[in-house]
């Protein structure tokens, strides 16, 4: 098992990706100290060395530049810069794009609370149940202003953002609890905009998701693709677009979640949670190459559950 304890600047590492952050973090803060020990004991040497000892002696220096010193210092400072940059880019994609497998939960914040929607249709809020041991995608968004999820102990950080999905995945270690923050100020209350991850053991989490219970639930809710299916009849979308590959109005549906959209006049896009969540409340923003621009806004009439319902049941389409 990684070294789990914390150190004076980090909390204990808590994730699969904990340890990879925190070794960015150290390069980055033993390369400041190096750096800030040199120039400081450099300054304090030319001060000595150098400075003016009487009011006959000129003020300027007669020595000239150097060449190869002025290069090496302009040079390794750039090495350094692109090997922290190139680190830091590849924790990132790492972080962003999370495996397959993963478990998806959505995290809806709003001023001031978190709620979470799991797969089975449950809800809870304030309170995040997780398993230990595998991967989790968090599916992010915002209801009012943008927030910010942060799990120090996990070493996870996104945006949430009105209007638009973020994500972040994580795979807890082991069972325990861990505190959710709000790092981006929301308003009067976003200190105590607080949330509990609660990582239980794989075999009781999978017992308690199939009973769709968990302490502090919030609702039942309904299966969310279950949910859309009826929404995608009632709201009338399958007049215009099949399940089963069939052209008819706008494209077919299947399979169409992961695929590559060509576009008419731009370049084509991934077809993802913000591109249907984008085509359902503004479906002229991209248009499919080869139809036409005949859909209308749903904007104002459907909630976000209802929304993110038809998403997942857009995904279920194979």
């Amino acid at each position: 098992m990684a070294d789990t304890n914390g150190s004076f600047w980090l909390p204990p590492q808590s994730s699969t990706v904990a340890a990879a952050s925190d070794s960015l973090f150290d390069f980055i803060y033993w390369l400041n100290v190096i750096f800030f020990v040199g120039i400081t004991v450099a300054t304090v040497y030319f001060v000595v060395r150098y400075r003016r000892k009487s009011d006959d002696q000129l003020a300027t220096s007669k020595v000239a530049h150097n060449t190869v010193i002025e290069a090496a210092w302009t040079f390794i400072p750039l090495v350094l810069l692109v090997v922290c940059f190139a680190w830091g880019f590849r924790l990132f994609l790492h972080q962003s794009v999370a495996p397959g497998d993963a478990l998806q939960i959505e995290v809806r914040a709003q001023q001031w609370s978190w709620g979470f929607a799991y797969g089975n249709g449950t809800q809870t809020l304030n309170e995040l149940y997780v398993p230990a041991g595998r991967p989790v995608k968090m599916l992010i968004s915002s209801k009012d202003v943008l927030h910010s999820f942060f799990v120090p102990d996990f070493r996870v950080k996104a945006d949430a953002v009105p209007g638009r999905y973020t994500s972040v995945w994580f795979e807890a270690m082991e069972p325990g609890e861990h505190q959710i923050y709000c790092t981006e100020y929301c308003g009067t209350s976003h200190s105590g905009m607080l949330g509990t991850v609660k990582v239980l053991p794989a075999d009781e989490f999978d017992k308690m998701y199939k009973q769709g219970m968990w302490p502090g639930q919030t609702g039942a809710g309904r299966d969310p693709v279950e949910w859309g299916a009826e929404l995608f009849t009632s709201k009338t979308c399958n007049a215009c677009h099949s399940v089963d590959g069939t052209r008819l109005v706008g494209p077919s549906l299947k399979g169409v979640f992961g695929k590559q959209e060509p576009i008419t006049g731009g370049p084509a896009v991934a077809v993802d949670e913000n591109y249907i969540r984008e085509s359902i409340m503004d479906p002229n923003a991209k248009i499919v190459e080869g139809y036409p621009p005949a859909m209308p806004s749903f904007k104002g009439q459907l909630t976000d559950d209802q929304i993110s319902a038809l998403i997942a049941y857009i995904k279920s389409l194979k």
